[in-house]
């Protein structure tokens, strides 16, 4: 008895059709966190006062946009970049996902 190895791509060919693996690379991508800011910001273990430091913030002003529901793009990248990320703006148009540029 000889046991192969088998390849993901072997596999996925065999048990999935070309539409079941198409539906479920879609369902991947759109399997994202949905976290609030403070949220995030706990997640990566910052403090507001280190998080503030970084993004050249006050505390309070972070403690503000943290509770806010509308914020500006450029206060979001502000934010972001501080906990060393970087922030993308996709449009979503029905089934169709736009990322936004120069924003």
């Amino acid at each position: 008895l000889k046991v192969g190895i088998h390849r993901w791509e072997d596999i996925k060919r065999k048990r999935f059709t070309p539409e079941q693996i198409e539906e479920i690379r879609t369902q991947a991508q759109e399997d994202i966190l949905e976290m609030n800011l403070q949220a995030v910001r706990k997640l990566l273990g910052k403090s507001q006062s280190d998080l503030a430091q970084a993004a050249q913030m006050t505390q309070g002003d972070l403690s503000r946009a943290e509770r806010r529901d509308d914020h500006l793009v450029s206060t979001l990248r502000r934010y972001v970049e501080a906990l060393g990320g970087e922030l993308e703006v996709t449009a979503r148009f029905g089934k169709k996902k736009v990322r936004l540029v120069g924003v």
